[in-house]
């Protein structure tokens, strides 16, 4: 299931990322940790009440060129553009600039739900100040302090209030393949899918998908009909914005929670960079596979020593993620993009595994005895009962042990790599597991 997107917008030293920590809370630290992710990261899974939202901090856009009121009004839109729930935030100290005058037109006329949040009001005397920003005409006003966490919980249960009804935009499993292609601004994704789509009698239908402009492609090989997520936004031309750029980034991401395999274009003329990585982490995240696609082949010198090369570059840069596969393609002249596509439907193949228990239980004997869990800092033995795989999108695989906070996490990749080892799963990231022996 997909997450509602909730964007926190506003001019300049507002506090809107000191409210994206607060609202985030301890899983900033735990995700600075995961590959592909930097610590001003824009995005962050939120759960509140039950239900899960992803929250954008789109304090980036403040660094966009021209004048604050020109990057204020491009935030406000883009954020018009994707998000589901709007929170405006202002300054109760400051009171309200021309500039959010025009803001709350914009948000007004676009229909969204629109959540007015006045920060910094520490104070009683600031928080009656923060009425005046009742003229604006969005309708409730949530007086709140990001620094101290002072009505948060407030504003979480309105933007919960305001998502909209849980439901998967894929829909049911209906063996439809689904597969997004992203990618950096100019690598060749609109190539590399037209290619796919453009070629024989593959295109079926055009579906609309859940951005504004963006549109899914369904194609067909053989017996099988495939669904190509597309992130048009991504691939916008012209002149683009370093903020607007990292907007546009989220089309990816809500791409991958459509998905079950990204194919991940990259080019082969400028070599791997950060943004590659970051994207391979938003994959990783959203837990689906990844096949990389190192497009533009054509336009390097071939021999055995440079694609060595490159792969040993695949390895360092992706180590996190070992099991990904890679190919490499020319969208221009259509070399190795069957094979791309190919590789990714083996990966959605491969997703689809399920192991029998006695066949995971012997793999769980085997590599305890061969490799027994280190004791706690106490000396005491930890022990594992049972294994089991678990339904879900993601192959998931819970191992229950007498105590799980006790395992370190080198020994959860060390059975990772047993399943792997025994059953395959290339090209997918998997989900271990720890439960207590009693639940």
């Amino acid at each position: 299931m997909a997450r509602g997107l909730v964007a926190v917008v506003g001019r300049p030293n507002v506090g809107k990322s000191t409210l994206f920590n607060r609202l985030v809370g301890d899983r900033v630290a735990i995700v600075e940790d995961e590959p592909g992710t930097t610590r001003d990261r824009i995005y962050a899974p939120v759960e509140w009440r039950g239900r899960e939202f992803t929250l954008v901090d789109t304090g980036g856009l403040d660094d966009a060129q021209g004048t604050m009121e020109t990057a204020v009004r491009e935030q406000a839109q883009a954020a018009i553009d994707e998000a589901d729930v709007v929170v405006f935030v202002v300054d109760a100290k400051d009171g309200i600039l021309p500039v959010e005058h025009d803001v709350a037109d914009r948000l007004r006329r676009a229909r969204k739900p629109v959540i007015l949040a006045a920060n910094k009001a520490e104070s009683w005397r600031t928080e009656a100040q923060a009425a005046e920003f009742y003229e604006l005409g969005l309708g409730d006003l949530f007086s709140i302090s990001a620094l101290q966490g002072v009505g948060t919980g407030d504003l979480l249960d309105a933007i919960v209030d305001r998502l909209p009804a849980p439901g998967g935009e894929a829909g049911p499993d209906t063996g439809e393949a689904r597969i997004a292609i992203v990618g950096r601004p100019n690598v060749g994704k609109s190539s590399f899918l037209n290619k796919l789509a453009g070629e024989e009698r593959s295109v079926v239908t055009e579906i609309p998908g859940t951005t504004r402009d963006a549109v899914d492609t369904v194609i067909v090989r053989g017996e099988r009909q495939i669904r190509l997520v597309d992130t048009a936004g991504i691939r916008r031309r012209g002149r683009i914005d370093e903020g607007i750029e990292k907007f546009a980034l989220l089309r990816t991401v809500r791409a991958l929670e459509r998905a079950d395999v990204a194919i991940l274009i990259t080019d082969a003329t400028e070599g791997l960079t950060a943004q590659d990585v970051h994207i391979a982490g938003y994959a990783l995240e959203a837990y689906i596979g990844l096949v990389l696609a190192v497009n533009k082949w054509d336009l390097v010198p071939h021999s055995a020593e440079n694609t060595s090369a490159v792969e040993g570059t695949i390895d360092r840069e992706f180590h996190f993620a070992p099991w990904l596969e890679h190919r490499f393609v020319s969208a221009k002249t259509g070399r190795g993009v069957e094979e791309a596509l190919a590789a990714a439907l083996a990966v959605v193949d491969e997703r689809k595994k399920r192991i029998a228990t006695a066949d995971l239980h012997r793999m769980l004997v085997e590599a305890v005895a061969a490799h027994p869990p280190p004791a706690d800092r106490n000396g005491k033995e930890v022990r594992f009962h049972h294994v089991t795989q678990a339904k879900g999108p993601a192959p998931t695989f819970v191992f229950f042990v007498d105590r799980p906070a006790a395992v370190h996490f080198s020994y959860s990749r060390y059975l990772e790599n047993q399943i792997r080892e025994r059953f395959g799963f290339a090209g997918t990231p998997l989900k271990i597991e720890l439960r207590g022996a009693r639940e």
